[in-house]
């Protein structure tokens, strides 16, 4: 089973969107876990727009990288520039992958157009995880 990790800044929005999908689609292909350079707790808007397309992120928690410093990832997905640049250096033969998706906590405007930017950038994570696991597992 390969080991997957999808790494943001805050493991607030969009790492937890990624590990919710990448999780969904691999099923028993791979174990999924995400973190980020800091931890920030699971952003509420990002549990809602993930139910909304029936997936349940409820019970994910915010971890830091480096309580997965003794894990071996087959793979490294980083999901921001920021995240891509903090992220100490740990050992590991995984291929890393990145995508620098929009950070959906911090648009602004209505509460109907925060919700569509949660969407929208829920969608294209979709599809970036289901690429992913159509590729590499």
């Amino acid at each position: 089973m390969k080991k997957v990790l999808v790494l943001c800044t805050g493991n607030s929005c969009r790492s937890q969107i990624a590990h919710g999908y990448l999780q969904h689609f691999a099923g028993d292909k791979a174990e999924v876990f995400s973190a980020g350079v800091e931890t920030h707790g699971v952003n509420p808007k990002a549990i809602a727009t993930m139910k909304a397309d029936g997936i349940d992120i409820s019970a994910h928690t915010s971890n830091n990288i480096l309580e997965y410093q003794q894990v071996d990832f087959d793979f490294v997905i980083t999901v921001c520039d920021n995240a891509k640049e903090r992220c100490p250096f740990f050992p590991s033969k995984a291929v890393k992958f990145h995508y620098n998706f929009p950070d959906p906590a911090k648009a602004t405007g209505t509460e109907e157009e925060i919700n569509q930017a949660f969407s929208e950038v829920r969608d294209m994570i979709k599809q970036y995880c289901l690429d992913f696991t159509d590729t590499h597992l």
